[in-house]
């Protein structure tokens, strides 16, 4: 008697919990590429809440900033539960000039680029926590970069789960082909994270990316 309870308790517990899994999902790439617009879709969708701030102005998002326990389901049911990090925009040269071209004052901008260059340093530290991550990208730029080159290396010797986004599909010069051609190895998704194209895509594909 008792052996049957204990099953049956098994059984409803798999049933709670099948399909299920919580993870740290991180979103990767280059500055302006519409990482925090992509969570703040995510985050919508899901929580009714933005995760951050978004401008024009490269690194606007400039440290680590997670949504907890976002819960998303597939058409066939399943879930997946994560924490969604989204991170500093990643760069190989930050020069506080750059953003002078904003009508940023001179000190403003130093700042900036001084909290942007620890932002990136504690994005790649963070690589290390996660268990897969999103790598959104311009859909509109050269994906053939030094950056994001950097960033594939750098998750591929990690061996971390990778779903490439082709952002910005809602603009004319964009070019998901080119993205695809970059890196045939990872799934790619394209999207408009700000005008919600292809959304419901996305999703299913992180359904095929974590397992």
């Amino acid at each position: 008697m008792i052996k049957i309870i204990r099953n049956f308790i098994k059984r409803i517990f798999h049933q709670i919990f099948q399909g299920k899994k919580h993870i740290r999902l991180g979103l990767y790439g280059p500055p302006n590429a519409g990482k925090t617009t992509l969570a703040n879709r995510i985050s919508l969708d899901w929580l009714g809440e933005e995760v951050g701030k978004v401008s024009k102005v490269p690194h606007e998002t400039r440290e680590i900033m997670v949504k907890e326990k976002i819960i998303i389901e597939s058409k066939e049911g399943k879930k997946i539960s994560f924490n969604l990090v989204d991170t500093p925009g990643i760069a190989t040269k930050i020069d506080y000039e750059d953003f002078l071209k904003f009508k940023m004052n001179k000190k403003d901008a130093k700042k900036r680029a001084k909290e942007a260059t620890k932002g990136v340093i504690e994005a790649i530290k963070w690589l290390d926590n996660m268990d897969a991550v999103i790598v959104v990208l311009d859909s509109t730029l050269n994906p053939y970069s030094q950056v994001n080159l950097t960033i594939i290396g750098n998750l591929a010797a990690r061996e971390i789960p990778v779903l490439v986004v082709a952002n910005k599909i809602d603009l004319k010069k964009s070019k998901i082909k080119k993205v695809e051609n970059a890196f045939p190895q990872y799934d790619v998704v394209g999207v408009s994270a700000e005008k919600g194209h292809n959304i419901e895509e996305f999703y299913e594909s992180l359904f095929r990316v974590v397992k």
